[in-house]
């Protein structure tokens, strides 16, 4: 018999986007040979961009993906990108993921929110079929003119700032623009999502201040690596060794698979952690 909490409480899974529920680059499915280019000759001239300029390389693949489109005929509304999004390939077992992990937490009256916390293209991700799963979608995004034309970023999501999206988790403030909220001091026992109810999901060193911040306050960290890349394990078991993270393991996120696995068993320890923390009140 399953047995429910008395409180309901919240577990928050955060993923990283590109590499962690979807292989490769977005661009790349069909953002890239739309405007003529190879995946190498765009990331190039953005990291050759970046480079020259001194700047920061969210920045200029932004400015690259504007430059490119206008001088390719190729729309840069929302909706375009959102278009480029559908054509995203999930890793097996992400589309019913997220239903499946709620459903298990749900038996015990947990509450389980997604996140995404992604240097990829927010408006992309919204055409996936999996958008409407998240909580929120902390992401690149861009700055639309009068007529519905993306013309400058709106947010640049790098490897170092995708922190500030853990606290406001943790906190409970969902808003990009809100600096102050964030900030508030606010005592432990009342923020909505601790740290130790975080679950971050991330593929490679641009995730590792977020996998290591969350582990080190109490979470748990999980590097996940291309199913079909079998010897990447080998390579990401530093992060183990290195403490940065506590589990590697493949993207795939089908049932009883090593992950699906993972998670339910850090949903159970949650469950005990918080009988645990009702019996020493209770002395």
């Amino acid at each position: 018999m399953t047995e429910k909490t008395d409180n309901l409480f919240t577990i928050a899974l955060i993923y990283d986007f590109d590499g962690t529920l979807a292989a490769g680059n977005m661009q790349e499915y069909d953002f890239i040979p739309g405007v003529g280019k190879s995946n190498k000759e765009f990331w190039s001239a953005s990291n050759r961009l970046a480079q020259s300029q001194d700047a920061d390389q969210i920045l200029t693949y932004m400015a690259l993906m504007i430059q490119e489109a206008k001088a390719n005929g190729k729309s840069l509304r929302r909706e375009a990108f959102q278009e480029s999004g559908k054509k995203i390939e999930l890793f097996p077992g992400v589309l019913d993921w997220f239903d499946r992990i709620n459903a298990y937490a749900e038996k015990y009256g947990i509450r389980i929110l997604h996140y995404i916390n992604s240097s990829g293209l927010k408006e992309m991700i919204e055409g996936t079929p999996i958008h409407s799963k998240f909580q929120k979608i902390y992401a690149c995004s861009f700055l639309y003119n009068v007529d519905g034309i993306a013309y400058w970023p709106a947010v640049a999501v790098n490897y170092t700032n995708k922190t500030q999206f853990i606290f406001k988790i943790n906190k409970g403030v969902e808003s990009v623009y809100d600096t102050q909220l964030v900030n508030k001091y606010m005592e432990e026992k009342n923020r909505p999502v601790p740290f130790s109810r975080m679950i971050y999901f991330g593929d490679g060193t641009t995730d590792i201040p977020c996998m290591r911040l969350v582990k080190n306050f109490g979470g748990h960290s999980i590097a996940v690596y291309n199913p079909n890349e079998h010897r990447r394990r080998e390579q990401m078991n530093t992060l183990i060794r290195d403490n940065r993270v506590n589990h590697v393991c493949p993207a795939d996120y089908r049932e009883n698979s090593e992950i699906d696995i993972i998670v339910k068993t850090i949903i159970d320890k949650c469950l005990a952690d918080y009988k645990l923390s009702k019996l020493e009140v209770e002395k």
